[in-house]
């Protein structure tokens, strides 16, 4: 799956998807990967993660109240939001709390149904990876993020609106 990682095309992704049938408790989990584990992981093995060392990040729903996870994000690493539809938008808001209102200074990235029309986007709400589907990828949706010229809202990017130039 190619995987844009500030606005640039990435060759090789260090973070390992766990497979969802892991038991955490019962085997050593190796600290030299970079692991990310879904929403349903975390909370089985919360403790075991975060004593095995290593990097950690956490794929979280997009309809997670961030209060359950807050705690946690001095922890990590990644946190990365599912975006299961594109009719679904709930994840912008998430990666803007995650950047604004907690402070997360660590990759938000975007997983799911991520489109060309929506990178830019992504990239203003406070992320800066982004998953694309094979099928949809093409090296032309760099472009994305230089389509639009100007901002007429304020952003967790920082770029100033349009108004207060």
């Amino acid at each position: 799956m190619p995987l844009l990682i500030n606005q640039q095309l990435v060759e090789h992704d260090s973070w390992q998807r766990a497979d969802e049938a892991a038991d955490f408790s019962s085997a050593a989990i190796p600290a030299q990967v970079d692991l990310l584990v879904s929403w349903d992981q975390w909370q089985r093995a919360r403790d075991v993660l975060l004593a095995r060392g290593g990097r950690l990040g956490v794929l979280i729903p997009n309809d997670l109240d961030l209060a359950q996870l807050a705690g946690d994000l001095p922890r990590l690493a990644l946190v990365a939001i599912d975006f299961p539809s594109f009719a679904d938008g709930r994840g912008f808001s998430l990666a803007r709390l995650l950047r604004q209102r907690y402070g997360f200074t660590g990759q938000v990235r975007a997983s799911g149904d991520v489109t060309w029309d929506r990178l830019r986007f992504m990239q203003r709400c406070g992320f800066d990876a982004m998953e694309i589907d094979a099928k949809r990828f093409t090296p032309a949706m760099l472009q994305a993020f230089s389509e639009i010229s100007v901002s007429y809202q304020g952003a967790a990017d920082g770029i100033a609106p349009l108004y207060q130039h």
